[in-house]
């Protein structure tokens, strides 16, 4: 199923909207993100592990891939970790 959610990043001065597409499929439980992510936005997975976890709700064993929409800027920080949740969390049904 595919989940997508709007946020917004930084490039110097300026603003521009980044897409947050996250894809769940059957598989062993892989994290992948795709998009021109750095260190900080790759470490995500375990933050995101942890805050859904302990808000009371399951974390779902399957594949997730989650593409970061327009491809040719980085993205850093941790700013992505929200709408990635909300992806994880609208892919699996959770409401």
């Amino acid at each position: 199923m595919l989940f997508k959610a709007l946020s917004a990043a930084v490039y110097g001065i300026d603003a521009y909207l980044v897409e947050v597409e996250v894809d769940e499929s059957a598989g062993m439980g892989n994290f992948l993100t795709v998009g021109l992510p750095d260190a900080a936005v790759k470490e995500s997975k375990e933050r995101i592990k942890a805050a859904i976890k302990n808000c009371g709700l399951d974390y779902p064993f399957q594949n997730i891939t989650i593409n970061l929409a327009p491809a040719d800027i980085r993205k850093e920080g941790s700013a992505f970790d929200l709408p990635m949740a909300i992806g994880i969390l609208g892919t699996s049904g959770t409401s």
